[in-house]
């Protein structure tokens, strides 16, 4: 693959990966901004060696998922839990509204386990198919269906809370 067509796909990909990285990491727009950044570093490092027998897309939510369990890896301090209603309840002056919209969302999303995690933003976010996601996070497809379900249940009480 040249540079213009691994340019062509990321601009058809980076809105879509940018969505599923910000959910990864519970809405915190730098951290996504940073981990997109260093998978599209390295997908750029291997697009010279990139077989299309995958979708680009596939390829790259691969990387930018691995990428993003790196990160998890890398976090040294432990952030200190924080109750979801008090981040409902936060007011901010620099930030408008529309900043907390999701909020809730994105605490209940947070609660999942990494791989639950992005089984379901994969799935329902991003509409990728089961076959799709077991590439992305190489795992067999009854994993990812369990996942989908066990997410899709405890999203659901978490929420109904």
């Amino acid at each position: 693959m040249d540079r213009d067509q691994f340019i062509s796909n990321v601009e058809r990909e980076q809105e879509g990966l940018r969505k599923f990285l910000l959910a990864l990491c519970g809405g915190v727009a730098d951290e996504a901004d940073d981990i997109a950044q260093e998978a599209l570093v390295k997908a750029y490092l291997a697009s010279g060696i990139y077989v299309p027998r995958a979708k680009f897309s596939t390829w790259l939510y691969r990387i930018a998922y691995n990428c993003f369990i790196d990160s998890l890896r890398k976090q040294s301090v432990e952030v200190s839990d924080i109750d979801p209603l008090q981040m409902q309840n936060c007011a901010s002056s620099v930030f408008s509204d529309d900043a907390f919209k999701y909020q809730e969302l994105y605490a209940a999303i947070d609660e999942l386990s990494p791989s639950e995690r992005a089984s379901v933003l994969l799935f329902y976010m991003e509409g990728k198919s089961v076959r799709e996601i077991t590439k992305i996070l190489g795992i067999p497809s009854g994993t990812v269906r369990s996942q989908l379900s066990r997410g899709r249940e405890k999203l659901r009480k978490m929420i109904s809370r």
